[in-house]
């Protein structure tokens, strides 16, 4: 989200999702479409713009081997260029499978979709909303690790399918 671009990015994420609305509620003054002072006062600037990590898939046969970790990590270094800061709200979303039926379950899938990305630097902001500085290291230290892991996925996949 641009929020220097002429439109209220609170009331444009509140049209497109609940879930974006959300997001827009914790981190945005309603009447700018800016960042609050609150949330201004933790970043640097670094830039204007709002990376939203709104939705993250990762098919069921690749789940469970360190991917998403990966791949979130080389996406949001990607996208992050003039971006103050990136926001998500780790959790399941997708309910098609209806196998989280127990409360416990979901909450402790939930918990470890969180320390996926409070290792990627995200910190627990408010409500469900995790913030990541581009200006901080976190993410830079953690890409050569899991750029490693994920050579070491690589080469064992390579020897399990000889």
């Amino acid at each position: 989200m641009h929020l220097d671009r002429g439109r209220n990015a609170y009331w444009a994420m509140e049209e497109e999702s609940e879930e974006l609305y959300e997001t827009a509620q914790a981190l945005l003054d309603p009447g700018t479409g800016s960042f609050t002072d609150e949330v201004s006062e933790r970043l640097e600037y670094v830039g204007s713009a709002l990376l939203v990590m709104n939705r993250v898939t990762l098919e069921p046969p690749w789940r469970g081997h360190g991917l998403a970790a990966v791949l979130a990590c080389e996406v949001i270094t990607r996208l992050m260029t003039g971006c103050r800061a990136v926001a998500c709200s780790p959790g399941i979303t997708d309910l098609s499978s209806h196998r989280l039926t127990a409360r416990a379950e979901w909450d402790r899938v939930n918990a470890k979709i969180a320390q996926g990305w409070e290792r990627l630097g995200f910190r627990h902001y408010r409500d469900n909303v995790y913030l990541l500085s581009p200006a901080s290291q976190d993410l830079e230290e953690q890409r050569g690790a899991l750029r490693r892991h994920l050579a070491e996925l690589g080469g064992s996949w390579r020897a399990g399918v000889s």
